[in-house]
Order: structure tokens, then C-alpha cells, then sequence
């Protein structure tokens, strides 16, 4: 079976990393920064994909499998966070929360 060069897939990789970092640095608001921080986990495991088919080995798709696992367990534990802090406070907004500050 003939694939694709990497580097395109790479190329993607990046792109959406930066996509996602631009999002975290920029965006005040929770959510939008938590959906920067998938985009990024999922950047990194399109790489993982990539370089796991192009050297024909499967510990880049072990890789994305136990980094989907954590990502699941962010996801549960960080939107209950933020669906407390946005009941208590009606905000998301990351540079006015200080409710976990002691």
C-alpha cells in the first residue's frame, strides 16, 4: 500500500498545534482555551499516527491510545470544573478567576 509522504501529514500536525497554542495565549475565556488544549492533544497525536506508519511500528498508536485515555479524564475532571466556577461565579473568564487561589 502506497502512503502519503509524512511530511504533509507533519505539516497538518503543526499547523493545528499552532492553531491551538494561539488559542490558549490569546482567548481569556475557559472553554475556548480547554478546546485549544484538545486541538493541541490531537496535533500531537496526528503525529504520533504519522511517524507510527511510516516507520511500520504501532508504539506511536499504544501512544495515542493511552493520550486519548488522559485527554478523557481532563476532559471530565476540567468542564466539571469549569461548569462549577461558571454556577458559583457566571464567568469563564480565565483572568478574572481566582476561586482556586487560597
Amino acid at each position: 500500500m502506497i502512503y502519503p509522504d509524512v511530511k504533509y501529514y507533519l505539516v497538518l500536525s503543526a499547523v493545528l498545534f499552532t492553531i491551538g497554542m494561539l488559542g490558549v495565549l490569546t482567548r481569556r475565556n475557559a472553554l475556548i482555551v480547554f478546546m485549544s488544549i484538545e486541538l493541541m492533544l490531537n496535533a500531537v497525536n496526528l503525529s504520533f499516527v504519522a511517524f507510527s506508519t511510516y516507520l511500520h511500528t504501532l508504539t506511536g498508536h499504544i501512544f495515542v491510545f493511552f493520550v486519548m485515555a488522559v485527554a478523557a479524564a481532563e476532559v471530565a475532571v476540567g468542564l466539571a470544573i469549569i461548569l462549577v466556577t461558571f454556577r458559583s461565579r457566571d464567568m469563564v473568564n480565565v483572568d478574572d478567576l481566582n476561586l482556586l487561589k487560597w
